[in-house]
Formats: structure tokens, sequence, C-alpha cells
């Protein structure tokens, strides 16, 4: 939930979280969860703190967690080791091109989750990511993305990435990817991150936990057998 081009590591090195970072799965992907939706191995791209591996380890599910922030790999494999999860492994990469990541995971992975990542990558290697994906996933994978909706936090000089309409999003996964469904969804983040944004949306709601509310949707896709 940032803008393209930022530098990741700083984010991490903060002394409070990023906005992006709730403490557990995003709602909409724990849904996913609890409905059966998931299945091993499951990638998990852009994992940052990595609540959502954590969360699917604790379950009994393989996940790995990939990110370009040495910071949050670093964390998340702590919280790994000290909840005794054995089934998460992290590491740094980068997610456009796999770059770091161990060679032979062609192929490999039942579930692609993309919580939040794909809104902030630049949008001249977003191509680049689900292609990089594509190849990591198994002949009918499944993808799951939830993405900031097209303004989603106000005008193009507030806050936080652009997003998507739900006609661009179709379009550029749908070049890699066989979209099944596209719905509105909510994207939860901290509200401290917001509190002095300038021309925040009035669609951008607030909970009773600190959280702020923001409209997106979740896409829904496979890879072709073929």
């Amino acid at each position: 939930m940032t803008q393209p081009g930022m530098d990741w590591d700083a984010a991490y090195r903060q002394e409070s979280p990023p906005p992006w970072s709730i403490g557990r799965p995003q709602p909409e992907l724990a849904v996913l969860i609890d409905q059966g939706k998931v299945c091993s191995d499951v990638l998990d791209a852009g994992c940052g703190h990595a609540e959502l591996s954590l969360a699917l380890a604790a379950r009994g599910y393989t996940v790995v967690g990939l990110d370009a922030s040495a910071t949050a790999v670093a964390a998340a494999t702590a919280a790994a080791a000290e909840r005794g999860l054995t089934t998460a492994t992290f590491a740094q990469a980068d997610v456009t091109s796999f770059r770091g990541y161990p060679r032979g995971s062609e192929g490999r992975f039942s579930t692609i989750l993309d919580s939040g990542l794909f809104h902030a990558l630049p949008p001249e290697r977003r191509q680049d990511y689900l292609q990089s994906i594509s190849r990591a996933a198994a002949p009918g994978a499944a993808l799951y993305i939830l993405a900031f909706a097209a303004g989603a936090l106000g005008d193009s000089d507030g806050p936080g990435p652009r997003g998507f309409t739900e006609a661009e999003l179709r379009e550029a996964v749908g070049q890699w990817w066989r979209v099944e469904d596209i719905r509105p969804a909510t994207l939860y983040g901290n509200a401290s991150a917001l509190a002095s944004a300038p021309g925040l949306s009035p669609r951008v709601g607030r909970d009773d936990e600190g959280h702020f509310l923001a409209p997106g949707f979740l896409l829904s896709a496979h890879k072709p057998e073929r």
C-alpha cells in the first residue's frame, strides 16, 4: 500500500509498522483460507511481515514468502521460529524476476497470494511480475490478487498507489492468467498512517481497532493447464 519506487527496507525499519502490516492476514484473504480455496504449496508474493504466511503455516500449509526487503524477511523468519512454524520459509527476492530466489521453483506452487503487492509495483514491471509468478505456478494453479480500486485513498496527489479500475486489472492480469472473477473487496491498513494525509477519499472508512478500510478488488484467476 505504498507508492511505486519507495524504499521498502526503510519502511520496515521504522519504529511503527508500515500501513499494510496489520498484525494478521487481510480479512478478504482469511476468508479464502476458511473456505478451503488455498492449496499447498503456497507462494506469498511480497509477504512483508508475513502474517498471511504464518497463518497458513499454523494450519499446516507449506508456504514460501518472498519480499524485496531483507528487514521484512528477517522479521518473518524470526516470527516463524518463535511460533514453531516449520512449513513457512522466507527469502529476499525481486518478485518481478525472482532474482535472489533459489532455482528450481518453476511449476511448484498450487496457490499464489498477492496481498496488496500488485498495485504497488511500478507499472512497467507489472507484466514481468505476472510472468514470473506464472513460471513459478503449477498448471491450473490459483492466483488471488487483493488490490486497491482506482482512487481508493484519494486523488493522484494523495497517499498510496493509484490502484486499478476493474477493466484495468482484468486486462493486465489476463495477459498471463485466465481471470475467473473480480469482485469488490475491502483492504485494511493502519489508520495512524493516514492521520495527517491530505486529500483523503471520503470512501475510506474506519473501524474500532485502529484500521482504515479502503475499497479495492479481489481478483481470482488460474494458470491455464497448457
